[in-house]
Formats: C-alpha cells, structure tokens, sequence
C-alpha cells in the first residue's frame, strides 16, 4: 500500500507483539489492565481538576472485503474502530491513527496515551483501527481453517488504505490533514527466531538490577527442575511448582518449563510497569538478596520460590501444565468476547512470521528442551501446515518487507535495551530513507515504555526518548505543512488525481509498517 505525497501519510512505529507462552499471555493481560485502569485515572484527575472536560470516544465499523486481492469476492465483516474529536483543529487539523494489533483495541487507545498527550498539542483527530480476526473485527465463522486464510498482514495493510479513504471521505479530508501512525500493527516485522539469551542479556543488566549471578542462578534453577524430571521425580515437582497435573510425559514437561520461563519473560518484557516484580526483585530472589527469603537456598528453591510469588498474584488455584488442554483450546474454532488472539496469532506464526521462542543454544538460561521442533508442530496439528514450509514463508515475509533493511520513508523505530523483542526490529539506522528513517534506543526501558503518557517515575533515558519522538512528530507536521502549501499551488485536478493514486496492492518498495518493539 502506498500514499501519494498529497496524503502526507507518516509512520511512527512502537509496536507491541503477541506472546507465546500461557503465563506470558495473561501477564500481558495483567499489564493491560493495569495501563487501561491507570488511562481511567488520569483522565478523571484531569477532569476533576478542571484541566479539560471527561472526553468521550466514538465507536464505529467499516465493512471490510474478506478478500481485497479477489474481485470476485463480495463477503465482508464488520472492523471495529474508536474516534476522540476532542482536539481535532478542523478542518485542516493533522490525523493520529492508532493501528491495532494482536488483540482488541479499546476506547482508551483514543483517549491516553503519549499518542494522545501530542494529539492535544498539534490538534490532531485521533482514530484507533483494530486489526482483522482480532477483537469484535470477525465475522462470526472466522476462526474456522479454510476462513483465516484472509487473516495476513497484507490483507490488513489494505483494510488500512480503505479505512484512510473512509475517513477522508467521512471528515471531508483533503491533502492538508497529515496522517501520523502509531500503536501495535506487527506487519512488515522481522521473522528472525527469538531465543532465550535476549532475555539472559536483560537479566545481567546492571542498570535494572541485573547481574551476571541472577543469570547463573536462573540457568542453574532450570537446570535443576530438568534434572528432577527426568529422574523420575515429576510428582514431587508437580507438589513444589502447585502444578494441576502431574508432569510425567514430555509434553507436559516441556509446558512446565515454557511457563517457568514465561515468569522471566514476563517480568523482562514488563519491568516496572508494577504488574509483576520487577527484574531487580527477581534477581533479588534468585541471588538471595530477597529481604523476604532469609539463609542460602539452593536455586531451585529459588525458583519454587519465585513461582510461589506469581501464584500468589494470580487467581488460578494451580498451574495448568497440560499440553493436551493448550491443543484443546487452540482447535476451538468458537469466538469468545473480548481477548481471543491464540489460534489467530498461532496462525499468523505459521503462515508468515515464525516468531518462535526456543532455547537451544548454549546461552539461553532456561531449559533446551524448548526447541524450534516443538514450537512448531502446532503448524501441521491446528492448519496442516508443513513445518518445512515455514523457512519459505518467513523468507517471503522478509523479502516482501525488507527484513531489517527495509524502504521506509518518514518512519520511527523505537526500542527498549532490555526489551527481548528488540531482537525483532531495527535497531541500527541501515535504512537507505537517510534523514527520514531514524532510530530512537531507550538503554533501560522495557517493551513499549515509551508509549505511555508522561509520568513522573519515567527514567531519564525515557524521558528523553519521548522528547525526542515529540520533537520528530512536530518537525514532521512542519515539513507536511510546507509540502501542503506547496500542493495548493498546484492545478487543483492534478492535486484531486494524486489524492485518490491509492494502490490496491501493497507494493514491496512501498509505505509498509515495520517492527519496533517498544
């Protein structure tokens, strides 16, 4: 998909990523929660001071084809999107375009936000677009097989070109508007494998609480939770890690461990974001500086010690380990309300991403038996799939892309240091786009840091790292303005011609949405 320059349609990407792992998934919903309630906050103390009226959000649906690449194709199903007037300068106010991706959006995704801090400043109308076969944008037998061959990143690229139309239709837009994006689209993001050891390298990190004992410590807990599974000692790690099932066949190992992982993970991925413990209180437990565990303990009573403290925050009464009951719940084919994202994102994984987090080198902490093999039977087992068709269809994805020198104009990769998905993005300015491809890198900010408003707990790097993603945003519709003055000097058919030169196919070399992960 691409704009003409009259559409002045500009990228800023801080993308949030699906994850794998049971326990990584609902600590991903805790975080969730936990944004969307303190979004609620602020937006009532700003009321209640006075300092701008309780906005309101519009909720509508645009029917999208099943198919944008079959003219043969009339099915449709309704994508959900939210819209926040309350700053918009019209009619020439620039547009903010939150894009949705693995999973619903919200009304919040409008209404707070660093997005939504410059939607004020600059007067910009704010839209937030959910991504297909996520959240409410399904129809109703979508999740079946043969029907999620309409869900790619392609086919969302275009939904994205129609709701632009829509919109620009809808709010009588013209070449004067610019378009900023923002959010969790992952399209266009590298399909390299994620491995254990970027999580190990958050985990010696000093700056967070960080060390290379807490790596040794967490390497030496897997080690021994492997080693008392495999001689024969499943029921008594079952009692220890308050597992539901007993562990005793491979699979249910392998889910034990992936879960185990997930709470390092978790915490990596989120650190201090107040949902879980932070990496300096986890490696305070596994190195035994905890001021609640008192005298040396062996690391896998670490371990036992640290799960115990995410049971205790969780309101499952034990954890679930079995595998037959993930494969279970990823074959049902039944639409949920609210967060059902596993078998789409599962299916994303197989057709087109890979994304397959796997410790099978000798620097991932965690346990070898999490190998790319195992990650991918799913692929056969829900889509018959073949798993050796998946190095061809990520090799797509990157060539269709760029991989991680891609050809983007006017694009903002940002990332967190201790962020593991950091692994999936660009993180060296080797774009060709010179000035207008930039890098911003955040040294101690985990996944999606910087897309939060303003808060005065926010380290310095971050803090600076928002000021300059400002400063960007505002030089950006500075030099749109100019393009657009420009413009208005130009017959007005032409300007008319270039503003509706929209491609109905993405273009390899064209505006696409690359990864950043934070």
């Amino acid at each position: 998909m691409f704009f003409s320059p009259a559409r002045c349609f500009i990228l800023l990407l801080l993308l949030n990523f699906a994850d794998a792992g049971r326990i990584l998934k609902k600590i991903k919903e805790r975080v969730r929660d936990l944004q969307l309630q303190k979004a609620k906050q602020h937006l009532l103390t700003r009321a209640a001071s006075g300092r701008q009226p309780l906005q309101r959000a519009k909720e509508g649906r645009i029917h999208q084809q099943l198919d944008h690449f079959n003219r043969q194709e009339v099915n449709t199903f309704p994508q959900r999107f939210f819209v926040n007037e309350a700053f918009w300068q019209s009619p020439d106010g620039p547009v903010f375009l939150f894009i949705g991706g693995e999973g619903p959006i919200y009304d919040f995704d409008v209404l707070a936000g660093h997005h939504v801090d410059m939607a004020e400043e600059h007067g910009a109308l704010l839209l937030a677009l959910e991504h297909r076969f996520y959240g409410d944008s399904i129809n109703p037998d979508g999740l079946k097989t043969e029907n999620l061959a309409d869900l790619s990143s392609q086919q969302a690229l275009v939904d994205l070109a129609v709701f632009h139309q829509y919109i620009s239709q809808s709010f009588n837009l013209s070449h004067r508007n610019t378009w900023i994006s923002f959010g969790g689209s992952y399209s266009g993001a590298l399909s390299a494998w994620f491995r254990g050891k970027t999580v190990g390298t958050s985990l010696v990190n000093e700056a967070v609480g960080g060390s290379e004992k807490c790596l040794s410590a967490v390497r030496e807990a897997f080690a021994a939770v492997e080693a008392a599974l495999m001689g024969g000692n499943a029921s008594q790690v079952a009692v220890d890690f308050g597992c539901c099932q007993i562990p005793k066949d491979r699979d249910d190992q392998i889910e034990l461990l992936q879960n185990l992982a997930d709470i390092f993970m978790g915490t990596v991925q989120y650190n201090e974001e107040g949902v879980l413990l932070s990496i300096n209180e986890v490696c305070g437990v596994m190195t035994n500086k905890s001021e609640a565990y008192e005298g040396e303990l062996e690391a896998y009573s670490r371990l036992v010690k640290l799960a115990q403290i995410y049971h205790s925050t969780s309101e499952e009464p034990c954890l679930d380990i079995s595998h037959e009951k993930t494969m279970k719940d990823l074959m049902d084919t039944s639409l949920h309300p609210g967060r059902r994202v596993e078998r789409q994102w599962t299916y994303q994984t197989c057709t087109e991403f890979g994304f397959y987090q796997t410790c099978e080198d000798a620097t991932c902490p965690f346990s070898g038996m999490v190998t790319l093999q195992v990650e991918t039977e799913v692929c056969p087992m829900l889509f018959g799939i073949s798993q050796h068709s998946l190095p061809g269809r990520i090799a797509f994805t990157n060539s269709y892309y760029g991989g991680d020198n891609p050809y983007t104009h006017r694009v903002l990769y940002v990332n967190g240091g201790i962020d593991p998905w950091k692994e999936l993005s660009v993180v060296q300015n080797r774009t060709e786009g010179g000035e207008d491809a930039q890098i911003i890198f955040i040294e101690d900010t985990a996944h999606c840091a910087d897309m939060a408003s303003r808060r005065a707990t926010d380290r310095c790097s971050l803090k600076t790292a928002k000021e300059e993603i400002e400063k960007h945003v505002a030089s950006w519709l500075k030099s749109a303005a100019e393009e657009s003055r420009k413009l208005a000097s130009v017959d007005p058919t032409i300007v008319d011609l270039l503003s509706n030169n929209l491609s109905s196919r993405p273009k390899a070399s064209s505006t696409h949405y690359h990864p950043s992960s934070a």
